[in-house]
């Protein structure tokens, strides 16, 4: 078994890749002289998988795989494990926001006996909203003691637990939140987030980021569900109130009836059951997608170091 792999999802990451494997190479052979790369292209329109077969011609322990369409992020991770053969798999994106160089440290931290260590980002780069927008979405969904706190992709997981993420079969699913979910002994270093690589804008837009909290609401399943009932009661209270209040001012102020209590209860009940079956129907939309049994990702194209191209 190999001793490291580290898994990496690529997408529209050309002008960073070389800088990549340089960096990867010099961290990953100063721990160990067994290692291995897995770079998954998840089907980049910049010219990444040509800069990759290249690359992977090159050196024999780069693996390089071509998905046959865009699956997204954390299909393209599971796509990696799928393939990693270490007895640890390091996790971490391909724009060298997070150094290579930080290997060496979660390697040494799962060394003390943790089967999972989680890097957390110092001086983030993003914009003031991204920052604020990401620690509700955490704290809404975590359901573990210290929820704010925001891990980033980079990690190191044990062979065990690679077993145990790919035995998962959820469609809506986020890296990070399934490692949550798995449980397994755990701990964390800190790193200084660095500057985004190459002229590239990032791959998560403002819709693209609200497409990855909805996946991850859904796969806590029942999140939404639990909000919805919670709603209802309080628009429940709400109304009571105000029908204690209309008989009060109908029977003791003897204020003549309107239609504004009306109109308010109208409007405030019908904008809840249209959000609620709304919810309800997006639930049942993944339960569709879910049974409906495809795979996560398709292979197109692997490249095994100098070996020749698979399809």
């Amino acid at each position: 078994m190999t001793e490291i792999s580290v898994v990496i999802p690529v997408y529209n990451c050309a002008g960073c890749l070389r800088a990549l494997h340089e960096r990867l190479t010099a961290t990953l052979s100063a721990l160990t002289a067994d290692y291995e790369i897995v770079l998954v292209d998840d089907r980049s329109r910049d010219g990444a998988w040509e800069i990759l077969t290249t690359l992977a011609g090159s050196d024999p322990r780069l693996r390089v795989v071509r998905l046959s369409r865009n699956f997204g992020q954390h299909a393209a991770i599971t796509a990696g494990l799928t393939r990693s053969r270490g007895a640890w798999t390091v996790v971490m994106d391909c724009d060298l926001q997070e150094p290579p160089e930080e290997i060496a440290r979660l390697y040494a931290k799962a060394q003390e006996g943790y089967d999972i260590v989680r890097a957390t980002r110092e001086g983030r780069r993003h914009s003031a909203f991204r920052r604020m927008s990401a620690t509700l979405y955490r704290r809404m969904l975590s359901e573990r003691e210290g929820g704010d706190i925001e891990f980033s992709t980079l990690s190191i997981i044990s062979r065990k637990v690679v077993d145990a993420f790919l035995e998962l079969r959820d469609r809506d699913r986020e890296y990070q939140l399934v490692l949550d979910w798995l449980g397994f002994s755990q701990a964390t270093i800190s790193f200084a987030h660095a500057e985004r690589e190459g002229d590239a804008p990032s791959a998560y837009g403002l819709r693209e980021l609200v497409r990855v909290a909805l996946d991850g609401m859904f796969f806590r399943t029942t999140v939404l569900l639990r909000w919805i009932v919670l709603l209802g009661f309080v628009v429940a209270l709400l109304g009571g109130l105000l029908g204690l209040y209309a008989i009060y001012s109908r029977y003791v102020e003897d204020t003549p009836p309107g239609y504004t209590s009306i109109v308010v209860l109208l409007v405030l009940l019908s904008g809840f059951i249209i959000i609620s079956l709304g919810v309800v129907g997006l639930y049942v939309g993944r339960i569709f997608d879910q049974v409906k049994g495809r795979p996560l990702f398709v292979v197109d194209e692997q490249i095994d170091g100098d070996a020749p191209p698979r399809r």
